[in-house]
């Protein structure tokens, strides 16, 4: 497959997934965001940003927040927004990437692309103490569910 990455705004970015994504809402924040395009079809978003949970967050360390596909997207659009996604990190200096999938999820575009299957997040209660700490998040039901958490980092 041909894809051809493109830059996008948060806004665009957002846009898409809201029309898109099965079971997430729009991002709030990031450090960059990214397209997949293929046949000048923009078939495929990555949002990255901050890593949710706080004790990740070491400046070399970002996550992949969304990663949201059209239904109908050429096969490996996934593989290629993260992979890609990964490449770019790394040319800003970072050392490590993740994201979660859900248990139901097969994690398959990850593993393609070298990503590991690291650690099991336990699903969270709308009142545990962490979701709290910081303001305006919204509840999603996902976040019930039990997750897992995928890395990509320098070797070296």
């Amino acid at each position: 497959m041909n894809f051809t990455v493109v830059p996008l705004t948060l806004k665009f970015a957002n846009l898409f997934i809201t029309q898109h994504h099965r079971h997430n809402k729009r991002v709030v924040g990031c450090k960059f965001s990214i397209g997949a395009e293929y046949n000048n079809k923009l078939v495929g978003v990555a949002v990255v940003g901050r890593p949710i949970t706080m004790r990740l967050d070491d400046m070399f360390t970002v996550e992949v927040l969304r990663c949201c596909v059209l239904e109908n997207a050429p096969k490996n659009t996934c593989s290629f927004l993260y992979g890609r996604s990964w490449r770019i990190w790394q040319q800003m200096g970072g050392k490590k990437i993740l994201t979660y999938t859900l248990a139901r999820e097969s994690g398959s575009s990850l593993k393609a692309v070298g990503w590991k299957n690291v650690h099991t997040s336990k699903p969270l209660s709308k009142n545990a103490k962490g979701w709290r700490a910081r303001p305006n998040r919204a509840w999603q039901d996902v976040y019930s569910e039990l997750k897992y958490r995928w890395e990509k980092k320098n070797e070296h």
